[in-house]
C-alpha cells in the first residue's frame, strides 16, 4: 500500500452511546472563591528582574 492510501478495512467502529449519567457533571466541581497573591516585591523590583532575565538570556 502506498503512501497515504486509505483502506476501510483498517478502520474500526466505535461505540459512542452513553447514558447521561455516566457523564461527568462539571457543576459538581465548581469552586466559587477569591484568591490572592502577594509576592513582597514592587513593580520596579519586578521589572528589574525582568530586565535581568531578558539581558542574560
Amino acid at each position: 500500500m502506498g503512501f497515504g492510501s486509505y483502506d476501510e478495512s483498517e478502520q474500526q467502529e466505535v461505540d459512542a452511546d452513553f447514558d447521561d449519567d455516566d457523564a461527568v457533571q462539571s457543576s459538581e466541581n465548581s469552586h466559587d472563591g477569591e484568591i490572592e497573591f502577594e509576592n513582597g516585591a514592587s513593580s520596579d523590583e519586578l521589572l528589574d528582574r525582568l530586565q535581568e532575565i531578558k539581558d542574560n538570556g
